[in-house]
């Protein structure tokens, strides 16, 4: 997909997207066999529900076929959520991952696996885990400091509540 149609699919989708409370995280247009697929990914500070998703994508379908954004041919559109792993591109985004484990590649070289705990304009502060019954250990990142970003899916995390039990 061309730069021109990315930015032409974005001024047209974007202000529906916003109009519905969300944001327009990313469109890519890729070819499936003989078919091409519009792919939307929409979030919000308070995440997307799957009315949201429904609303937003007829929203787009009409708009994509009121106007032909799309050419002639037969593509399919799917609407979703960035997932569990999503890559942190944007300032929101690491708002929307406080509290969450993040993987980070270091500009520095190197990487770092840290909790985000509170975010700024300049930067993170983020705790690392300890290892081996070692405590964990606060540390601040700014901005500059981070090459990428990636959320962590966990399985095993205590919930807070048990944690405050028992302490």
């Amino acid at each position: 997909m061309s730069t021109t149609q990315s930015e032409r699919l974005r001024e047209l989708l974007e202000p529906l997207v916003t109009s519905q409370g969300l944001d327009l995280e990313e469109i890519a247009v890729d070819s499936v066999g003989r078919k091409r697929v519009l792919r939307v990914v929409v979030d919000s500070d308070t995440g997307a529900d799957l009315d949201q998703i429904a609303d937003v994508s007829r929203a787009l379908s009409a708009k994509l076929d009121e106007t032909e954004a799309m050419g002639e041919g037969a593509y399919d559109l799917e609407v979703g959520t960035p997932g569990a792993e999503r890559l942190l591109t944007e300032h929101r985004h690491y708002v929307r991952a406080v509290d969450r484990l993040v993987k980070f590649q270091l500009a520095e070289g190197g990487e770092l696996v840290a909790r985000i705990l509170k975010v700024d304009d300049e930067g993170l502060d983020v705790e690392v885990p300890g290892v081996k019954g070692r405590k964990a250990t606060a540390r601040r990142l700014g901005f500059p400091d981070i090459d990428k970003a990636r959320v962590q899916v966990e399985f095993n995390r205590k919930d807070r509540n048990e944690k405050e039990e028992e302490a």
